[in-house]
């Protein structure tokens, strides 16, 4: 299978997985039994009585997104399976864009209780998962029918919607184990957050920055999308939480599109989809900004504006990642991965927002489920970027390595060249012991037997000095001129060197010698070296003046006054 399609699969397969759990995780907040609603316009002079009185007035087929915003009445009858006499009973809704909200029971005998709520106490009959709960008092008749007051309904998915009646257990039950799983949600993403930051004072990656953002936002949406900021601030108004939910998710969608634009190799965004890219993830900025300005005047239109720019968003990373499949980023598996259920989420929850599919808890909690893969994937994929850097950076180590050692090594013998032996002696402070070497009659070496057969003696001599240098600095000095600098104490016996030289098999049983120039003194300063080399080299010319392989020692220099 080609490498693209290997992607795509595996991006398909994270979804499917997506799908297949999201039910599990989603069950927490679906408990009780299911109520069947209809709706009515509200009317001057209605008064609760007499609309529950009224059951002809109320529309139970026109699908309510489609009866526009204003104020509506909506009634239910529970299921006749449902036992509610001596039960206290708790009634659950989903929380929609309303300023106010007030809930009526009518029992058998007749009595109606009722509560009524504006925007700040909405909120405070939040519960986990964003649900709105009231909870009816216990009585020794049976529960005959609900009905809702709505003032100020936005109606862009609806009027009430997601009606279930559930008991205290029930209840108290689905908060724990969303509780849990927003917890969750939460300490990932602040372990990953502080994790994060920590990592980019350490090393300073743009991406990482956008990371944490997202993180950020993701938080803030964790905390205003499961209800828990309602608990934080009960005097906040219900809208103004949905507000910060908008701007949230707005911000982290944009913090998500500049960390793949920083994250991905320069050249995936080349041209016009990286100023695509950008532009998108400012125009998500500026939306979420115009939550905070425009809703107060017309949630439904910046709500409309909300949802076709999520639905659009797959229409910039499916080039995104398309680009990267084309330029061979190191990165496309792991985006496949991380953006497949966000993006399986976004469609699925654009297409809700403009009323192409139902609304569900499952979907309207989808979010959650959805951002925590793609916080963890992301994480996985910063781990592996850094792996790339550092086998980048221990690749340029080794590359710099070699560029050295061959900048300082002669290429024929393998030893030092002169520079490279100049610099080490240079940083030698203390009394050594320099021997010189030459090979004896070499032009005769290479007029005999060429000069492939004078480089392998060159290869062959250097060898014998490797071998017995015991730690001690050895170089060739250009030519057949070689050198080993050392503390006297470790330096070898020059006769064994000589003898060695003598009786090694050499090319074309060649009969090789050498002539050796020593002497002993201190290295203080470069005005010392040249006079320790001065006299190792006067006696190496003694040394072939005398007959060549043989040793001459000009003794020990006394440190200069």
């Amino acid at each position: 299978m080609a490498p693209g399609w290997r992607y795509i699969w595996k991006a398909l397969l994270i979804a499917l997985a997506t799908l297949v759990a999201s039910p599990a995780w989603a069950q927490a907040g679906i408990v009780g039994s299911e109520l069947h609603v209809c709706v009515a316009r509200v009317v001057a002079g209605d008064t609760p009585r007499a609309m529950l009185a009224s059951p002809g007035r109320f529309d139970c087929r026109t699908p309510q997104h489609r009866l526009g915003p204003g104020d509506y009445w909506a009634m239910s009858v529970p299921p006749a399976d449902v036992a509610t006499a001596g039960r206290s009973l708790r009634i659950r809704q989903s929380s929609l864009w309303q300023d106010e909200l007030a809930l009526y029971a009518r029992y058998a005998d007749g009595r109606i209780v009722g509560t009524s709520n504006d925007g700040v106490g909405i909120s405070r009959h939040i519960r986990m998962g964003a649900i709105i709960e009231h909870r009816l008092a216990t009585r020794g008749v049976p529960l005959d029918r609900l009905l809702w007051r709505i003032g100020g309904s936005a109606n862009m998915r609806g009027i009430v919607v997601g009606v279930r009646i559930a008991d205290d257990a029930a209840s108290i039950r689905s908060d724990l184990l969303l509780v849990a799983l927003y917890g969750g949600f939460v300490g990932l993403c602040f372990a990953l957050l502080i994790y994060n930051l920590a990592l980019w004072k350490a090393l300073r990656h743009r991406f990482q920055l956008d990371y944490c953002a997202m993180l950020l936002f993701l938080l803030i949406y964790a905390l205003s999308s499961s209800g828990a900021l309602a608990w934080i601030a009960p005097d906040m108004p219900n809208t103004s939480r949905i507000t910060l939910n908008y701007v949230s998710l707005c911000w982290a969608a944009a913090a998500a599109l500049a960390f793949s634009r920083h994250f991905f190799e320069d050249r995936v965004f080349e041209g016009w989809l990286g100023r695509a890219v950008e532009t998108s993830a400012i125009a998500l900025m500026i939306l979420g900004a115009a939550f905070l300005v425009a809703t107060p005047v017309d949630i439904r239109i910046v709500d409309r504006a909300y949802s076709v720019a999520f639905a659009s968003l797959p229409f910039i990373v499916l080039p995104v990642l398309w680009r990267a499949w084309r330029r061979r980023s190191n990165h496309l598996w792991l985006f496949s991965l991380t953006w497949a259920s966000p993006m399986v989420m976004v469609v699925a929850r654009g297409m809700a927002n403009l009323n192409l599919i139902g609304w569900s808890f499952l979907l309207d909690n989808s979010t959650l489920l959805a951002m925590a893969a793609e916080a963890l994937l992301t994480s996985l994929a910063i781990a592996y970027r850094f792996s790339l850097l550092s086998r980048e950076r221990d690749a340029a180590i080794r590359r710099e390595a070699i560029t050295r050692e061959l900048a300082d090594t002669d290429p024929l013998t393998g030893l030092l060249n002169r520079r490279a032996f100049m610099a080490e002696v240079a940083a030698i402070d203390r009394p050594c012991m320099l021997m010189l070497f030459d090979i004896d009659h070499f032009k005769q070496v290479n007029d005999t037997i060429g000069h492939d057969g004078g480089d392998e003696v060159l290869r062959v001599v250097a060898q014998i000095l490797r071998t017995h240098a015991n730690g001690a600095l050895v170089a060739r000095m250009g030519g057949e001129e070689f050198a080993l600098l050392g503390d006297p104490r470790l330096l070898p016996d020059p006769e064994t060197i000589l003898t060695a030289v003598r009786t090694h098999p050499m090319p074309f049983d060649l009969r090789v010698t050498t002539s050796i120039g020593i002497c002993q003194g201190p290295l203080d300063d470069e005005a010392a070296w040249k006079r320790l080399y001065r006299r190792a080299d006067q006696a190496l010319f003694e040394a072939k003046a005398s007959g060549r392989d043989r040793i001459r020692h000009a003794g020990t220099l006394a440190i200069a006054a």
